[in-house]
């Protein structure tokens, strides 16, 4: 750990400068072994000749003569080392690459994934920050790699790929080089040990490197690049706008299908040139997911933000009617989903989220096959429920069931039906239903007023035994009407929940912007952020004004928490630092010195960062995907504000120079 914030606090020493970003090629293969590492050599060769200053900063030690004889007469940087159990393994050594400062760097393997204790955890990461410092790039992948295409290449080959990159950094590259070769000579070069060992290209033949999945990458390859062209041709201007009016919308879920949902309709955005939206619908079962459905959520959000998906969440307990509004409001043409995960009702006739959304909209809906098991999602649901039982809302069923019982007394007295007592019971179930915290509640009390009224209304009284034959009957539907009455008025409560939740956020992030135009400092600014944040997620902020003097001095909200101020170590002003310098996320959940204990947020203006906000992640909750949303959009109104008032000044000094006299 020393090693890596000595690093860490190295790279912060390099001096700031506003520097255009550097350009990146990428060297495009199908397959490894099809030579892309020597094209990326041998093109680095010829811009050595033309007087550019390159170094390697790093290859894949590859056991291939002709490749490695390419790295004579150039210059190699010395390997960052990283033991790991017991071994030493070479990464990248980033600092020493920024320090170096060359013209044009070699950085093989972009989809690698790094050693832990190096500051980002993928390689491409590495290869953002030196494009960011105006260093170009040269680099390698190969289509199976590219996430988008993860589950493509899967079904052709039928191996998963851990190492990928996220499609908008090869989508960035200013150049893609696709290095091809026919697929048997390919084949033969396998065979004549050039790119593997006789014992591994022998099991790299019969599985991977079969003639059928060479042609089918190859001609993955090739479209994929053709599409890189057409869309930098796009961006450059020289074709139609990128957007044809198609609008398309995957749902969010913890469903194991969900990400290869996420990729098809990503490489439909792509091929339509489309607007892309990942929407999750928030209900009361999604709120109370855990383990690994929780664990698969969060993941396919992350896989949404990286293919470039705009993350939209809404409320509500029926998602159909949730989708469909969402997409008559978003201009939404086409819906991307997964395969139902049950079969439909043929007893309560209940339609399956497809066919709902068939009769709501009139709207292209496209169902993605996959051959994975079944998942319960309800077993997290289940344990959830346990935990919420209480003395407190025990005794208001007891309460409840008491009264009921006292009150169907009264009525038997009285001279009053069954029918009339049986009432009484059933509101005394809806009472305990609304009155108490869990559905459990609701569910033992229709069993105890079933119970209740056996015994103390029918004959013979004061026994569980009914003589009349038609009492199963009436304990049956008293019963079922129980556990419906129950069950909606849990669902009502929950919707209520949701939506005052809802109407919570809505209007913290209405109000933030009222008070943010009232701010006269850029500090006033980021105080009142840092107390939204704090009503928001209820722990300690911290924020710092971007004052281009590299030093950051941090305040907190509340104030009365300046222990946790004095106990930030040089390991966390040093992230904070690197947000600062390099005006992204850094920290706790994210892929840069993720072992950080606090998540450092840039805010962000139209001309850079304007300050630094600090949430701590360890001992506290994960935001959820909403919560991050509303969080970023209160910053980027902070950044706004900082930025007018900063204007502003800038306009008030200009004035005053103006208006002062000249003096001879």
């Amino acid at each position: 750990m020393s090693e890596a914030k000595t690093d860490l606090e190295y790279s912060l020493s390099i001096p700031k400068d506003s520097v255009s970003p550097g350009r990146l090629k990428i060297f495009f293969g199908y397959a490894a072994g099809v030579g892309k590492t020597y094209a990326m050599l041998e093109a680095a060769h010829q811009a050595q000749r033309e007087g550019i200053d390159v170094v390697v900063g790093y290859v894949e030690p590859h056991a291939r003569p002709d490749t490695l004889a390419l790295l004579d007469g150039l210059e190699v940087l010395p390997c960052k080392e990283i033991g790991y159990r017991g071994i030493k393994l070479k990464e990248l050594d980033l600092d020493t690459a920024l320090q170096r400062k060359p013209q044009l760097i070699l950085v093989d393997e972009l989809a690698h994934k790094n050693a832990q204790g190096c500051r980002h955890t993928k390689r491409y990461q590495d290869v953002e920050e030196l494009l960011q410092a105006g260093i170009n790039v040269y680099t390698t992948v190969n289509v199976q790699h590219l996430e988008s295409l993860n589950n493509l290449v899967s079904s052709i080959t039928g191996i998963t790929v851990s190492e990928r990159i996220p499609d908008h950094v090869f989508d960035r590259a200013n150049q893609v080089e696709l290095v091809d070769i026919e697929p048997d000579e390919l084949v033969k070069r396998l065979q004549a040990g050039k790119v593997y060992r006789e014992r591994q290209a022998k099991q790299a033949l019969q599985h991977f490197f079969t003639a059928e999945n060479l042609a089918a990458l190859r001609e993955i390859a090739m479209r994929r690049t053709a599409d890189q062209l057409n869309r930098t041709a796009l961006q450059a201007g020289k074709g139609k706008s990128a957007k044809a009016g198609e609008h398309i919308l995957i749902c969010l879920s913890s469903a194991p299908s969900n990400a290869k949902v996420i990729r098809t309709a990503a490489r439909m955005a792509e091929a339509f040139h489309s607007g892309f939206t990942a929407l999750f619908v928030q209900t009361p079962e999604t709120k109370e997911l855990s383990g690994e459905n929780l664990k698969r959520l969060r993941g396919n959000l992350r896989l949404a933000e990286q293919l470039g998906a705009q993350i939209a969440t809404v409320y509500g307990a029926d998602p159909a009617e949730q989708i469909a509004e969402y997409a008559r409001v978003s201009g939404v043409t086409k819906i991307v989903m997964g395969r139902i995960n049950h079969k439909q009702n043929l007893l309560t006739g209940k339609k399956s989220l497809a066919d709902r959304l068939i009769e709501l909209t009139d709207l292209d809906i496209y169902i993605i096959p996959d051959h994975q098991p079944l998942y319960k999602k309800r077993m997290g649901r289940i344990r959830m429920s346990s935990p919420r039982l209480s003395w407190k809302d025990t005794g208001i069923m007891l309460l409840s069931l008491a009264v009921a019982t006292a009150v169907g007394f009264g009525f038997f007295g009285a001279g009053f039906s069954e029918s009339n007592i049986i009432t009484v019971y059933i509101l005394g179930v809806l009472l305990t239903a609304v009155w108490t915290g869990s559905h459990v509640y609701g569910a033992i009390a229709s069993l105890l007023s079933v119970a209740a009224f056996n015994y103390f209304f029918t004959v013979p009284r004061f026994s569980f035994q009914a003589y009349d034959p038609s009492y199963p009957v009436t304990f049956l539907i008293m019963l079922c009407s129980s556990m419906i009455a129950s069950t909606l008025a849990s669902r009502v409560k929950a919707q209520a929940r949701l939506a005052a939740e809802k109407s919570y956020y809505t209007e913290l992030l209405l109000e933030s912007s009222q008070k943010l135009q009232k701010g006269h400092t850029e500090w006033d600014c980021l105080h009142l952020t840092a107390e939204q944040l704090n009503r928001m997620f209820d722990r300690p902020i911290l924020y710092a004004l971007n004052e281009g003097e590299g030093t950051l001095h941090f305040r907190i909200e509340p104030e009365d928490e300046k222990t946790i101020l004095a106990g930030l170590n040089s390991e966390d002003l040093g992230v904070a630092k690197w947000v600062q310098k390099n005006n992204k996320h850094a920290g706790a959940t994210t892929n840069t010195l993720p072992d950080a204990k606090w998540l450092f947020l840039s805010v962000r203006g139209t001309q850079g960062v304007m300050g630094i906000v600090g949430i701590p992640i360890v001992g506290y909750a994960v935001p959820d995907a909403f919560e991050k949303n509303l969080m970023i959009a209160i910053l980027s109104e902070c950044g706004l504000s900082q930025e007018r008032i900063r204007l502003q000044e800038e306009r008030n000094r200009a004035e005053l120079q103006a208006q002062s006299p000249i003096v001879e």
